[in-house]
């Protein structure tokens, strides 16, 4: 490396935050970025460690070691064509992804460990600013194919993936823009849209066709077209019209709380509170939007997507937001000689928690309260884990004021109607049933149609679902072609 001693002589530096009053009054990003001397610092504290595992704790195996070492020499232009031969959209990795490369970093062990996300977000800025990020269209077409069903990140990767290859794809995507959660779920102030959007003028000039408001799959008789589509592809149209169809859709069914009170006005699921807002974000109109305007908020859930919901419900006005965590509190700091290089379990602090947030661990929800058929209140109750078991603590309920109660637990499985329109088999958990080994290669039990990302492996990460997207695409190619180039 290019700084032996680096990682002794320089700490970690972490990216900046606009001040939260101001960055409350909008919904645009607020991450200030490392400079040039910030990040080629942070490049010098990657240590020449002999086995990188950050390598193996990052989804796609981006090759880290070598682009902190060209960010530290100043080669900007070779770091980004290192970054963008393992990751098709470093723009959203660099601004979303929980970082697991920098869990498994081996300074990590009993330091701090390189700034990795900040160096991978500055190398792709500075590549779209610098004009580096082009279309790279086929040398050849195959004359193959190919329908890519949902334009999240593993349809997104795997519809760059094969027309780079020469196939001819187009993605359907039901709703009115592609970009799946990462346009409808994530908000604006964590990741603004106009990066997907310049992603797919790219994937446009390299050959992609988009067909948005087009729903794939059989509706119920009597039912009307839903999420925003206003055309219906059945499944049979698209075996018979394509040479191999990928399912990329997500996990979409939201795990529900079936208490008491569950049908009272104001509850509702995260993902039902979040596209709104992002819909009116990008110029679109809404009737009776959910709004936390001066209401007591409880977000149920403590993960990303509650954070997602306290950081909106903050911008509305909202007056107090709570966040219920069903599991006790993680300590603040892992034992990092125990569990790396893997995820640790500690607490995480996001930037919606800084700007306003009461945080309660260990606490269940008995019953929602109503007044006029609407919620005003929940009761509460802790909880106690031993053995892996749960139970109550005897007089700890607690009734918690809620005009808004969000839910926000996670997602269970994708909505079946797709699977089922394509007899697809699926799993215990009510995923797509594919194997992703060689042998497996991403098919699914139907002929011709093979399963990626969310709708394959259940709820993930964003670079899971790159990951899933790119090698599913070297299996499609290879099941066409014979052979395939693309990496897997």
């Amino acid at each position: 490396m290019g700084k032996v001693t680096g990682f002794m002589e320089y700490e970690r530096l972490e990216e900046g935050y606009a001040p939260v009053p101001e960055r409350l009054k909008h919904y645009k990003e607020f991450v200030i970025g490392l400079k040039a001397d910030e990040a080629k610092l942070q490049g010098a504290r990657c240590m020449d460690c002999g086995t990188p595992f950050c390598n193996n704790g990052c989804p796609v195996n981006n090759i880290i070691p070598d682009f902190n070492d060209l960010v530290y020499r100043g080669d900007w232009k070779n770091a980004f064509a290192v970054l963008d031969s393992t990751n098709n959209f470093p723009e959203f990795t660099g601004r979303i992804c929980p970082a697991p490369c920098e869990a498994a970093c081996t300074l990590n062990v009993n330091d701090d460990a390189v700034g990795i996300k900040s160096i991978e977000h500055a190398i792709i800025d500075r590549a779209w600013a610098e004009g580096w990020v082009q279309p790279r269209k086929a040398i050849a077409k195959t004359g193959k194919k190919i329908a890519v069903v949902g334009s999240g990140p593993a349809g997104l990767a795997a519809a760059q993936q094969l027309a780079r290859a020469g196939h001819d794809v187009t993605v359907f995507e039901k709703n009115d823009a592609p970009g799946g959660l990462l346009r409808f779920g994530i908000p604006d102030f964590k990741m603004e849209k106009s990066h997907i959007d310049r992603r797919v003028e790219q994937m446009k000039a390299e050959g992609v066709v988009f067909r948005t408001n087009t729903l794939v799959g059989h509706l119920p008789e009597g039912s009307k077209v839903t999420n925003w589509a206003k055309e219906i592809v059945a499944p049979e149209q698209l075996k018979a019209e394509f040479d191999a169809v990928l399912l990329t859709g997500g996990a979409e069914q939201s795990r529900d709380l079936p208490v008491p009170g569950r049908d009272l006005d104001g509850v509702h699921f995260a993902m039902e509170f979040l596209p709104q807002q992002n819909r009116l974000n990008a110029g679109g109109k809404l009737k009776g939007q959910i709004r936390a305007d001066g209401k007591h908020v409880v977000v149920i859930g403590g993960g990303d997507t509650g954070s997602d919901c306290v950081g909106t419900s903050n911008r509305h006005g909202a007056k107090s937001v709570v966040q219920f965590e069903l599991l006790a509190m993680p300590p603040e700091r892992e034992n990092g000689p125990l569990v790396w290089p893997y995820w640790p379990i500690k607490l995480r602090t996001s930037s919606s928690h800084e700007e306003g947030c009461e945080r309660e661990f260990a606490i269940a929800t008995k019953e929602f309260i109503g007044e006029k058929g609407k919620v005003k209140a929940l009761k509460s109750v802790r909880v106690e884990w031993a053995n892996g078991k749960m139970s109550e603590v005897p007089g700890s309920e607690k009734i918690i004021p809620a005009d808004l109660v969000l839910l926000a637990m996670g997602f269970v499985s994708p909505v079946a109607t797709v699977l089922d329109a394509f007899g697809v088999d699926k799993d215990a958990r009510g995923n797509a049933k594919a194997g992703t080994d060689a042998a497996g290669g991403y098919k699914t039990n139907v002929d011709k149609v093979f399963a990626a990302g969310d709708m394959r492996r259940g709820q993930s990460l964003v670079v899971w679902a790159i990951r899933e997207g790119r090698q599913a695409a070297r299996a499609v190619d290879e099941y066409l072609m014979g052979a395939s180039e693309l990496p897997r």
